[in-house]
């Protein structure tokens, strides 16, 4: 394999695939990118056998061939060069030569027989998607996955496909966000698969390079297919980038029972306004006494916390509001979450009384459950 390439496009392939590299692989291995190069294009493959990605550099292509190199080293080697151009030259003995200006690195791969392949799954759904939309969506319930590896049923965003609809999900237990878009070309039969919490936050950071988006699931893998944008073409990246990845086997719970079917009282916040004044009465909270109180009366909203290893704090803001006097108290981090990751300047806050929980709403398809907290 012989191929003269930009170290910026270089670069660029590189750092689209390094996320997947484990910092302590289980085999060595996968610890290596797969570099194939072939026709005007350097293809870059990484997997950690839970998830794999794909991508492909503008490259000028003398011999076709692959070969496998540890993909860290590399990444810190090609960044470094001192000229735009380099050329990478591979033996037979799985040893790249890389030359740019006066430099020179001889790198020991690995048998690229070695390397498990990143197989594209057998879709009993296929269905595209707008990237931007999608994510929206996963930002709108990301933060609420479960982080406790004994449920790990719920270490994952929850894809459903139903009536034309596409729901995201996510839980930990004590909190539940749910979105909902209606798609075109959406599977007939109600579907869904459970994507891994890693997988979320991989394809988090690559949709925003795309201005296309193709997912094809079944039910053990998922595959997303994210067309670049022209500016990813100019950058080095050209056609697509692919992510495939395992999916959380298991039964989701059935989400619907844990989101009230009526809420006593509603009121409309400003959401910058409410997010700084929790955020305020989270400063006075502690390990042991984690809580905001939150107190609505009437035209009155009031956020407090105190904690007696730190002090008090107490914030009003006016709303409109002729309801009874409630108050509820709540984990400030549960509350600041779906505030941040909302764009919208209003979001409605629904609740019924100091053991019920709080609802967020916006006028789109979202809310988000938080459970409360018990008062002493």
């Amino acid at each position: 394999m012989k191929l003269r390439i930009q170290r910026d496009h270089f670069t660029a392939g590189l750092q689209q695939v390094l996320n997947v590299v484990g910092s302590r692989p289980s085999m060595p291995i996968l610890s290596n990118v797969l570099l194939q190069a072939e026709g005007d294009r350097l293809t870059f493959t990484t997997t950690n056998l839970d998830m794999g990605i794909r991508c492909h550099i503008k490259a000028e292509v003398i011999t076709p061939g692959a070969l496998t190199l540890p993909a860290r080293r590399l990444a810190t080697i090609v960044k470094s060069l001192p000229q735009n151009e380099v050329l990478l030259d591979a033996s037979v003995h799985n040893q790249a030569k890389i030359t740019s200006g006066g430099s020179l690195f001889r790198i020991m791969g690995m048998a690229i027989d070695d390397f498990p392949p990143l197989s594209m799954p057998i879709g009993e759904h296929t269905l595209s998607l707008s990237p931007d939309v999608l994510q929206g969506m996963l930002r709108s319930v990301a933060y609420a996955q479960s982080t406790d590896e004994n449920r790990y049923i719920l270490n994952g965003v929850y894809f459903h496909f139903n009536a034309g609809k596409l729901s995201l999900v996510a839980t930990d237990g004590r909190r539940l966000a749910f979105v909902s878009q209606v798609i075109t070309a959406a599977p007939e039969e109600s579907s869904g698969v459970i994507l891994p919490a890693k997988t979320v936050g991989e394809l988090g950071r690559v949709l925003n390079q795309g201005n296309m988006l193709r997912m094809t699931f079944n039910g053990r893998q998922v595959a997303f297919i994210i067309q670049l944008e022209e500016e990813g073409s100019k950058s080095g990246l050209i056609d697509d980038i692919t992510l495939i990845s395992k999916v959380v086997e298991g039964q989701f719970p059935n989400y619907k029972q844990v989101i009230p079917s009526e809420t006593a009282q509603r009121i409309r916040i400003e959401r910058e306004l409410f997010l700084d004044c929790i955020e305020r009465a989270s400063f006075v909270s502690s390990d042991r006494h984690n809580a905001v109180k939150v107190r609505v009366s009437t035209n009155l909203l009031e956020v407090s916390g105190s904690s007696p290893e730190v002090g008090e704090s107490h914030e009003s803001m006016a709303i409109s509001y002729e309801g009874p006097e409630v108050q509820v108290s709540f984990n400030p981090q549960f509350l600041m979450d779906p505030l941040k990751a909302l764009v919208q300047d209003e979001v409605a806050f629904e609740f019924k009384d100091d053991l019920s929980p709080g609802v967020f709403k916006t006028s789109e398809d979202f809310l988000c459950v938080v459970m409360p907290l018990r008062s002493n």
